[in-house]
């Protein structure tokens, strides 16, 4: 985007709804807050099973290893609410007039997707070291497909947020533009001096004027006057 400023346009600009919705960004959040739905749901609704009949009490269908369970619904709220965090903030973010708050903006949502890829991948390897221990009976086989699910997703959520945080480099690289900010273009201090014009090199053309001015040649004696005798 010409003229940007870490990945936006211009401060105070009109927001245009459908581009905002077409961005990459904008879309892999919106997949990112989908899977995280379908993590903590499945794990929610039916990953708590009986074993058996004769056990009436819920156990986590991951190998009975309710620290999987609570780690996947804890992962899955976080990333929901974070997606749903950082959406407000990149409708928002054409509205910050400050380089530096546009700054921390981007940090903490290269931070926060870092750190969301790594929850991720944690809660992919945990639930599917759990699922191969799980001893397979009628209680387990009727959740078996939300198990998989949850795993299946867990791996997807990594490669969505590592390209979430892939692009929140690639607009913290992108630096910023000075120039679309008028109140850092002055000094703060009202006392202080306005900043001048540019000057130049001290040497003046010489094709300026064509000839020095009232130093014209003039004829003493013009054609057709004649000069009275006294």
């Amino acid at each position: 985007m010409e003229g940007a400023s870490f990945g936006a346009g211009r401060a105070g600009g009109a927001i245009d709804p459908v581009d905002f919705l077409k961005q990459p960004q904008t879309i892999l959040r919106v997949t990112a807050w989908i899977f995280s739905i379908v993590v903590f749901g499945s794990i929610v609704n039916e990953c708590y099973v009986n074993k058996d009949s004769q056990n009436p009490e819920l156990l986590c269908i991951f190998n009975d290893n309710e620290s999987a369970c609570s780690y996947g619904i804890a992962v899955g709220i976080i990333a929901f609410f974070g997606c749903i965090f950082f959406f407000v903030v990149d409708l928002y973010f054409q509205q910050i007039s400050s380089v530096k708050d546009r700054k921390r903006a981007v940090l903490l949502d290269l931070g926060f997707s870092g750190f969301l890829s790594f929850l991720w991948f944690v809660a992919f390897c945990f639930l599917a070291n759990q699922w191969q221990r799980t001893t397979m009976s009628r209680g387990v086989s009727q959740g078996a497909d939300a198990a998989r699910a949850a795993i299946t997703f867990s791996f997807f959520s990594i490669i969505v947020w590592v390209a979430l945080a892939v692009k929140a480099l690639q607009r913290y690289r992108l630096g910023t533009d000075m120039s679309l900010f008028a109140t850092d273009q002055f000094p703060t201090d009202p006392n202080a001096a306005y900043p001048g014009y540019p000057t130049g090199s001290g040497i003046e053309s010489t094709e300026t004027y064509q000839s020095p001015p009232f130093t014209e040649t003039l004829d003493a004696n013009p054609k057709g006057y004649q000069v009275p005798a006294y």
